[in-house]
């Protein structure tokens, strides 16, 4: 799904970013992302596990346990080594293209705009 030489999309960032902190069944992941991209990013059911699945096959996200809730399975997934690599070479990456636009848009601010 994402190679290094890619951009990441902002969902499948977002979806990394929200197993930074333990691993989290479907619905965890989806109400994190929310939270984590301030609502930008709102993830459907289908979406996740199709991305969860590429994610997985590229083993950026790994299945950590199952348990079964109210009679059906609830899979937790966590975060790998590779999958955090990337996230984190992914954040460098946007961090650094930011800095391009911040630091020459500095002079501009507070500027009324005609």
């Amino acid at each position: 799904m994402i190679k290094d030489s890619s951009v990441m999309s902002e969902p499948a960032y977002f979806v990394l970013a929200a197993l930074l902190d333990g691993p989290l069944h479907g619905y965890g992941i989806i109400k994190r992302a929310k939270e984590l991209s301030d609502g930008r990013v709102r993830l459907a059911v289908g979406t996740l596990y199709g991305a969860l699945n590429r994610m997985s096959g590229s083993q950026l996200v790994a299945v950590d346990r199952e348990e079964t809730v109210q009679g059906r399975p609830r899979r937790y997934y966590r975060l790998t080594e590779e999958g955090h690599r990337v996230l984190s070479e992914e954040a460098a990456r946007m961090e650094q293209a930011a800095r391009v636009v911040t630091h020459r848009a500095a002079p501009w601010a507070g500027t009324a705009q005609a």
